[in-house]
């Protein structure tokens, strides 16, 4: 039977998340960025990150005496929790944040010229905030984008679930404050509640969607596939990035999910390139973007849809895919 509480009710609600926005500020070379720049934003973050952290200098974290209780094992290789049965074998266990680039298409940036973009942290990970804050920093320094050029970093703003912004850190004092600001998973669902009689929904695809079903990344988005992603993402992150498993019935929740019907798609397939260092060449990522409407009983989902928008689905989300928007549902 269904119960239209089962998510706002589970442990789903004792999820943490804190989003900031990161403003940077061009140097003396101004900058030139890709249309989409998730992965560039992305892109030399790890080794920098590593850098700092890293004591022993190795290349591989496993091994390492220092891995248990070093930030950047634990933010780019995290392991399974001691003693942990579930989700050992996931083939890739997702990193506890999201660079979500601004959505313009704007490539060129005078010298100067401002440009932010968000930084969403997932459970344990809030705790590093200071971490990923000197490593944008630092990043600046090394430069992004063609020619490497590079920024400062200006500012970085908590951001509420109302839109309210709280300052983080500022260049101006280069201080650090309440670092473990963040909202929980409750507090985001119960910004369903006066939407959920609705039974349509529609879903903005608003950056590159990789989501896989039978072992094929889907060129339509049925509403079971989509929950079935965000299922399986969210999930993961609160294994790995929280230390609690997600205590609902997924055979029934995916049951219900293939009842809700398509209305109307009009998606369409975006591949995009970026070249990666772990693997010294470039690959080439797609995915849907558009929008898609549903029609049926979708009340009882739409709380993880919420949480989904903070979260993203599918595949490439620590680059910013899979980011959308839930039309009319606040």
């Amino acid at each position: 039977m269904q119960n239209p509480d089962e998510l706002s009710g589970s442990s789903l609600s004792n999820l943490r998340i804190a989003r900031y926005r990161v403003e940077l500020e061009a140097g003396a070379d101004g900058l030139l960025l890709p249309r989409y720049k998730g992965s560039t934003l992305r892109g030399g973050f790890g080794s920098v990150f590593r850098r700092i952290c890293c004591a022993q200098r190795q290349d591989e974290c496993q091994g390492c005496l220092l891995q248990e209780s070093c930030p950047f094992a634990y933010v780019f290789e995290t392991a399974p929790p001691a003693g942990a049965q579930a989700l050992r074998n996931l083939e890739s266990i997702p990193r506890p944040f999201v660079f979500e680039p601004p959505l313009e298409a704007k490539q060129e940036y005078k010298p100067g010229e401002r440009l932010s973009f968000h930084l969403v942290v997932v459970g344990k990970g809030i705790k590093f905030l200071p971490y990923f804050i000197l490593s944008l920093d630092e990043l600046g320094r090394v430069g992004i984008g063609k020619g490497r050029r590079p920024y400062s970093l200006r500012g970085i703003n908590f951001v509420g679930l109302d839109g309210t912004e709280k300052p983080i850190f500022s260049a101006s004092d280069r201080t650090v404050r309440d670092p473990g600001t963040s909202f929980t998973g409750a507090e985001i669902m119960s910004q369903t509640t006066a939407n959920a009689a609705n039974d349509s929904l529609q879903i903005n695809l608003l950056t590159m969607t990789r989501l896989k079903h039978h072992d094929r990344f889907v060129t339509a988005l049925p509403f079971h596939v989509l929950l079935r992603g965000l299922l399986r993402r969210i999930s993961s992150l609160m294994y790995f990035h929280q230390e609690e498993e997600l205590d609902v019935d997924f055979t029934g929740l995916i049951g219900r999910a293939e009842r809700v019907r398509t209305l109307s798609e009009d998606t369409r397939w975006v591949d995009w390139d970026r070249y990666s260092g772990r693997h010294d060449a470039r690959i080439i990522l797609g995915g849907l973007v558009g929008k898609v409407i549903y029609s049926g009983d979708a009340a009882e989902f739409r709380p993880l849809l919420k949480i989904g928008e903070y979260v993203h689905v599918g595949k490439g989300a620590v680059f910013g895919m899979g980011k959308y928007r839930i039309e009319g549902a606040e």
